[in-house]
């Protein structure tokens, strides 16, 4: 794989489990300078350790997404700590479910509706927006990597919220590498499909019959499995590096086949 991203200064967010902490160590290992941010701060420094241990470099700060001075000062903290900003990896994400009980759209709260939609969507664009003088300033091949879902296309039951905002970082993406151009900015999304996550797993122990909740979450794969956190964020890797300087606007799944076909395995 080689360092692909050596020197790069990267931020990612969400990224003290699951596929946001998988990029951050993978960003790390192939050269770049990560700075971990997570609500969570035991789970972000975790990330760090595992990121120093291997010997990479890398710093965190603690940023809740739904304050948009925070989100400021995480693009502050990064360019003063490395020098700059070259990728913004925006992972984090939350859903309906990890929030309420009431999840359907006759009944889910306005309050979790505006949550999922700070975190999800709005803390994208706030993110984008404050990272953008920084990336005009990079010589590196900047690049804005944004986490969006097959629920950017489909739609999931008692997951309103959640589609809504998904689909709306799809055309974001889209939105965003149109008016960044101007500035050799690229921005691309992926579309991950179910992946074995702390998140995912959380749904599987708690299921009285656990075969029959791994039907659910892989039944529409044709890739008969649970995606690994570690596959995502190779992806995350090539679009953030310069492998992919021709490659802007565009949405990649990375869903085991689920978008390919209307079926679901037995």
């Amino acid at each position: 794989m080689g360092n692909r991203l050596d020197g790069k200064v990267c931020i990612v967010t969400g990224a003290g489990s699951g596929m946001g902490r998988a990029s951050a160590i993978e960003m790390a290992a192939q050269g770049g300078r990560v700075v971990v941010t997570d609500v969570n701060e035991a789970a972000g420094r975790e990330t760090l350790s595992s990121i120093e241990d291997a010997k990479g470099e890398g710093d965190f700060f603690a940023c809740d997404l739904r304050n948009p001075e925070a989100i400021r000062k995480l693009m502050d903290f990064t360019a003063q700590r490395f020098g700059g900003i070259d990728v913004l990896h925006n992972n984090a994400a939350v859903h309906e479910t990890d929030l309420t009980e009431h999840t359907s759209i006759e009944d889910l709260p306005d309050e979790i509706w505006d949550m999922v939609y700070e975190i999800n969507l709005k803390a994208i664009w706030l993110a984008t927006k404050y990272a953008v003088p920084f990336l005009k300033q990079s010589t590196r091949g900047p690049a804005i990597v944004n986490v969006a879902s097959t629920g950017s296309f489909v739609s999931f039951p008692q997951a309103g919220a959640y589609c809504a905002t998904k689909g709306g970082v799809l055309m974001l993406t889209k939105a965003t590498a149109t008016d960044l151009a101007k500035y050799g900015i690229r921005c691309n999304c992926y579309c991950p499909g179910a992946v074995d996550t702390p998140m995912v797993q959380k749904y599987i122990d708690a299921a009285p019959d656990k075969d029959a909740i791994m039907s659910v979450l892989s039944g529409a794969h044709l890739i008969p499995r649970l995606g690994r956190p570690e596959e995502i964020a190779k992806l995350a890797c090539f679009l953030a590096s310069d492998d992919s300087s021709f490659v802007t606007g565009a949405a990649y799944a990375i869903d085991g086949g689920t978008l390919a076909w209307r079926g679901v395995n037995a």
